[in-house]
């Protein structure tokens, strides 16, 4: 290729990208019209509570099974009684442990009564539960 045609090929490069279509230009289709669409309903919440399993451990007889006024008979009044939904959790406190009581109705309903209870020393570490039962009691 000459230095002349070197010349001219950007003019003819220019040119090229000017070309255009010799159809008429055409509008473009409509969009579709929008369409509703139902969200799928929320999957069915279980609300059938599971059956409840008393803990039974020696040492905690009197305790599992036991009502909120018949807990409260035994170690005085809860230092906290926090109730959600049909379940209840009561607490105590003395000197050597804490001791919650978890309360939940019997199956086919009726008053609360503890199904669990669980211990530890006020610095958090997990203590027997039954020992603690004993503590608290002989507190009263």
């Amino acid at each position: 290729m000459s230095p002349r045609h070197l010349l001219a090929l950007p003019a003819l490069l220019a040119l090229a990208a000017c070309g255009g279509s010799t159809e008429a230009v055409r509008p473009l289709p409509a969009p579709p019209a929008p369409r509703m669409v139902r969200p799928a309903p929320p999957p069915a919440i279980q609300t059938q509570r599971p059956k409840a399993h008393l803990q039974t451990l020696p040492g905690l007889e009197g305790v599992i099974g036991a009502d909120a006024d018949a807990l409260t008979r035994q170690f005085g009044v809860p230092r906290l009684d926090v109730r959600e939904g049909d379940a209840r959790k009561l607490q105590w406190s003395g000197g050597p442990c804490v001791l919650d009581a978890y309360l939940y109705p019997p199956e086919g309903s009726g008053r609360p009564i503890a199904t669990f209870v669980d211990a530890r020393r006020g610095d958090g570490r997990d203590v027997d539960r039954a020992a603690c039962v004993a503590a608290l009691r002989k507190t009263r």
